[in-house]
């Protein structure tokens, strides 16, 4: 077996039902689950039509690289939501079996094993995909702590020059999971300057993108490319998904679009990988690509839980709302894990330790004394859970 999975930590979620197993959940309160950030609202009437009219192309096989049809809503889309030059649907668009999926793979193609001790830099706290796909493409992670005192910015100057001139794939995520950070110009200015400097890949993935409130768009990393003049998008690559902008989790649908040359790469290692989009998938992946009504419905609904779990929460926790995104990133009064479990234990609500997603990395974990809320259940559920935290807290 390769011996790289070894180095494999258990995922958030296996952590957290070792930490709950150790006490009982109170059965006096119904369970209400705020820990995973699995979308719960409704998936539009239309998207499942869609999907349904297009089960007649189960009788082919896909191609790879998916159909023209595809990959041109794809890149329309682009071009509407970041008013930029549409990119080029043959060679700047892939279609892909969610982003995580090809957050995974997309490690697997870059990383060139014959440099000595290649690097891969993830922001920590993290999705745990960056790491996994790191170890088990021959490489070693190197975090950069994302911390309130620095507004959830990435600091590079955490990592040393011997580390950068090994770096080969930098992962970002903005807006940022868990804290809502939106990367904004000066920092894709900074970041595009250093991948001139040492050569690495950029990962943006932004699959919460199409979550925030008010008018004001997150801006993405084709966008800000863009503005600085870099139209090629050099060594820059972007992953995104409708699972949360659409409802459809279990579609497992998502596209990378970006530099024309990594992406034929990536596009050869994934022919040989196996991994194209079921043709129905396809067909309502268009569908929803092509619609914008949904996604604005789908804000307003986050955004109106946002205020009020907000009200119910900031007399005893420090919250506010982020940048984007569906997740509340709360400092906690005792240890993360001590809060997430006794809350269990108590109210039976469950919320991941801010610990479970990040590493300890410059002599500190910056994820400890943290929890996540993941406001994705519907508007009665998520207050019920507010409230039973804010109580909670007042006897803690």
């Amino acid at each position: 077996m390769n011996p790289d999975l070894k180095k494999l930590q258990p995922y958030p979620f296996q952590k957290l039902a070792r930490l709950f197993s150790e006490a009982n959940a109170n059965a006096a309160f119904k369970p209400i689950s705020l820990y995973i950030g699995e979308p719960k609202h409704a998936t539009p009437a239309f998207i499942r039509e869609a999907l349904s009219a297009g089960l007649d192309g189960l009788a082919h096989y896909p191609t790879t690289i998916g159909s023209e049809t595809l990959r041109t809503s794809i890149s329309d889309w682009l071009a509407r939501r970041y008013g930029i030059p549409a990119p080029d649907a043959k060679t700047q668009v892939l279609p892909v079996n969610g982003s995580r999926e090809a957050l995974f793979a997309f490690a697997q193609a870059v990383i060139d094993r014959n440099r000595a001790d290649p690097v891969v830099v993830c922001p920590n706290p993290f999705y745990q995909i960056y790491e996994g796909a790191a170890f088990l493409a021959g490489a070693t992670p190197h975090f950069l702590n994302t911390l309130p005192a620095d507004n959830y910015a990435l600091n590079f100057a955490q990592l040393t020059e011997e580390i950068w001139q090994r770096t080969q794939l930098v992962y970002v995520c903005s807006p940022g999971n868990p804290n809502g950070h939106v990367m904004p110009l000066t920092e894709w200015q900074t970041l595009f300057g250093m991948s001139d400097r040492y050569g690495f890949i950029i990962a943006a993935d932004e699959c919460y993108s199409e979550i925030y409130f008010g008018d004001e768009k997150p801006l993405g990393a084709l966008q800000a490319a863009q503005q600085l003049g870099r139209g090629d998008y050099r060594n820059l690559v972007v992953f995104s998904s409708l699972s949360k902008r659409s409802n459809v989790p279990g579609m497992r649908s998502g596209f990378v679009a970006g530099d024309a040359g990594v992406l034929q790469k990536f596009a050869l290692y994934r022919t040989y990988h196996g991994c194209a989009m079921n043709p129905a998938v396809q067909t309502a992946t268009i569908a929803a690509w092509n619609d914008e009504a949904h996604v604005a419905e789908n804000r307003r609904l986050y955004a109106e839980k946002f205020e009020q779990v907000i009200k119910l929460l900031a007399p005893v926790l420090p919250v506010s709302k982020p940048d984007a995104g569906f997740y509340l990133w709360v400092r906690t009064p005792i240890a993360d894990t001590t809060f997430a479990q006794h809350l269990h234990r108590d109210y039976n609500v469950s919320v991941l330790p801010g610990s479970f997603l990040a590493r300890e990395a410059h002599g500190i974990n910056p994820g400890a004394n943290f929890i996540r809320l993941a406001l994705v259940a519907n508007l009665e559920e998520t207050l019920e859970g507010a409230r039973r935290i804010a109580e909670f807290v007042r006897n803690i």
